[in-house]
């Protein structure tokens, strides 16, 4: 009983004495911080330096890095991960300047149809909206489909009635709709009446024919340019959110990837969480979003190698587009076949970082 007194006296002693030199104890590993951050995604396409001036480039980083910021505040207050993605997601829904919300692109009757999905990684809950014309911001609908109904995808008419039945205002579509979304139709439109060959429609696409609007974002006009975050809260739970406005002059009620869990959105506590952008029709084809889950779960890649083999399976069928996604162990990877793609992370162990093109100091 004495030696056990004496040893206990001794301990305490040198660990005042570590105090008193300026010392604290080494932490024990209980005491480390988990990790945690945010990923967000503002769309791949034609994205050049020779096109883009600096007053245009600032606009676009200026946006991201309050998008990120507000993901990323959410986070580091101990907020929860599906939280972060949908603060993010708002702030670029809300902005022009991206396809998604207000500035999304136009459909052939001039319209803007939206799409949206959100996925929690904790117990693979998940909601999505496609093809709504008078909510402000999809992405909530789209979390609205997920936690305040038995379904997991609702379209148009539809999808607006149950917005209705939660008290969402309805704005008219006017709002969603921008002048350089106008000029981009119209373009498109031309093309399409053009006759010749897909080769001379694809040579047309490569001429370098832009729009600027107010000096603002020259964009061919085939550019995708979804939006999405991807989250890994201090709980260690996972979640991604993707809103778009789909394709120009888009025809027929066409639905891309974005709101199709496992094509352009998924999250699962056990892998990564996975928001994608480009041309939906061979992101659907090929799973992408839910493929890279599934190279981490059963063929244990990396997160680095599963989400560059899910982009390289897209360029081979002929697509184009990117993806960011984290893991449950803070990674990150965004790998894109494109000239470029508005991106932004912010981890724990960082700090924020915006970029646009593939090299940047």
């Amino acid at each position: 009983m004495t030696s056990s007194i004496i040893s206990f006296t001794l301990l305490v002693l040198c660990v005042l004495g570590s105090v008193t030199r300026g010392q604290s104890p080494a932490p024990s590993p209980t005491m480390q911080s988990k990790p945690y951050g945010l990923v967000i995604h503002g769309g791949a396409g034609v994205i050049s330096r020779e096109t883009m001036t600096p007053q245009v480039e600032n606009a676009y980083r200026t946006t991201l890095a309050e998008a990120l910021a507000a993901g990323y505040s959410v986070l580091e207050h101990g907020g929860a991960s599906v939280d972060a993605t949908i603060a993010a997601v708002r702030v670029l829904e809300d902005s022009p300047l991206f396809n998604a919300g207000h500035g999304a692109v136009m459909t052939a009757e001039g319209l803007c149809e939206l799409d949206a999905a959100v996925m929690d990684g904790n117990g693979l809950r998940a909601g999505a909206i496609a093809g709504v014309r008078h909510i402000r911001n999809p992405i909530l609908l789209a979390r609205d489909v997920m936690e305040k109904s038995n379904h997991v995808m609702l379209t148009g008419e539809g999808a607006e009635k149950f917005a209705q039945s939660l008290g969402y205002d309805r704005v008219a579509n006017e709002y969603f709709q921008t002048e350089r979304r106008r000029l981009q139709l119209e373009k498109a439109k031309e093309i399409d009446r053009k006759v010749g060959t897909p080769e001379h429609v694809r040579n047309e696409q490569k001429s370098g024919d832009e729009f600027t609007f107010d000096g603002i974002d020259p964009m061919p006009e085939r550019k995708w340019g979804t939006v999405g975050a991807v989250a890994l809260d201090q709980a260690g739970n996972l979640a991604a959110a993707t809103s778009t406005g789909g394709m120009t002059n888009k025809k027929f009620g066409r639905v891309g990837d974005s709101p199709i869990i496992g094509a352009g959105n998924y999250a699962d506590n056990a892998t990564c969480a996975v928001s994608a952008t480009g041309h939906g029709e061979y992101f659907i084809r090929a799973t992408v979003a839910y493929s890279i889950s599934a190279r981490m779960a059963f063929g244990r890649e990396t997160l680095g190698a599963a989400a560059k083999q899910a982009i390289d399976t897209v360029g081979t069928l002929g697509g184009t587009g990117g993806v960011i996604a984290i893991d449950r162990k803070g990674n990150v990877a965004t790998p894109f076949n494109t000239p470029g793609m508005y991106r932004g992370v912010h981890l724990s162990s960082g700090k924020p970082l915006i970029e646009i093109f593939p090299s940047e100091p």
